[in-house]
């Protein structure tokens, strides 16, 4: 097994086409920085095409996947097509394959023919509310693709609603390192 990385997003826009590399370690602690990009990307009026490489992910978390299940959710409602997704890594895409993303994305498995030029992400710092929100979020998203996920994520999800009304109820954050690790626990147990 690869030791993992921290983890970095990097990004390119050329003529409108964005291109998303996400590379090591890519879990809750990017949440917002990625949802952030999300929602920027998509307000873009030039925007006409996505590409996710994760040819350079050693890990990825529920998380982070629900962001990327939003980012085709987003795509199929402004272009009624698939964005293309890229993961040669054959463990990244057994998890891909899993979660149903060939229903929502073209995904292939090689990495991108070439490279072009790519700048850090803007970091969003991540407060452990917005980080429970956006656990919850993309938990939801990746429920509501299939089946097979809603089975998989209903406890998790109830787990973390029920954490964030009981955040509310106290006016405290909600606890997002317990969140991750409730989420981890979870799907290892169901591996």
């Amino acid at each position: 097994m690869v030791k993992a990385t921290s983890g970095r997003a990097l990004f390119s826009v050329h003529d409108g086409a964005y291109v998303l590399k996400l590379s090591g370690d890519v879990r809750v602690p990017m949440c917002a920085t990625l949802d952030k990009f999300i929602e920027t990307m998509f307000e873009n009026p030039v925007l006409n095409a996505v590409v996710i490489d994760l040819s350079e992910t050693q890990v990825i978390d529920s998380t982070a996947l629900g962001l990327l299940a939003k980012i085709a959710i987003y795509y199929d409602k402004k272009f009624h097509s698939k964005p293309l997704l890229l993961s040669p890594n054959p463990d990244i895409t057994r998890i891909l394959l899993s979660m149903g993303f060939p229903q929502v994305f073209d995904l292939r498995e090689e990495g991108l023919a070439s490279r072009p030029a790519m700048a850090d992400l803007p970091r969003v710092n991540c407060s452990e509310d917005n980080a429970c929100e956006k656990v919850l979020e993309a938990h939801r998203i990746l429920m509501d693709m299939n089946d097979n996920n809603r089975e998989i994520f209903k406890d998790v999800v109830q787990a973390l609603e029920e954490a964030a009304q009981q955040a509310a109820a106290s006016k405290s954050d909600c606890d997002c390192a317990a969140a991750e690790k409730m989420v981890s626990d979870s799907i290892s147990i169901r591996s």
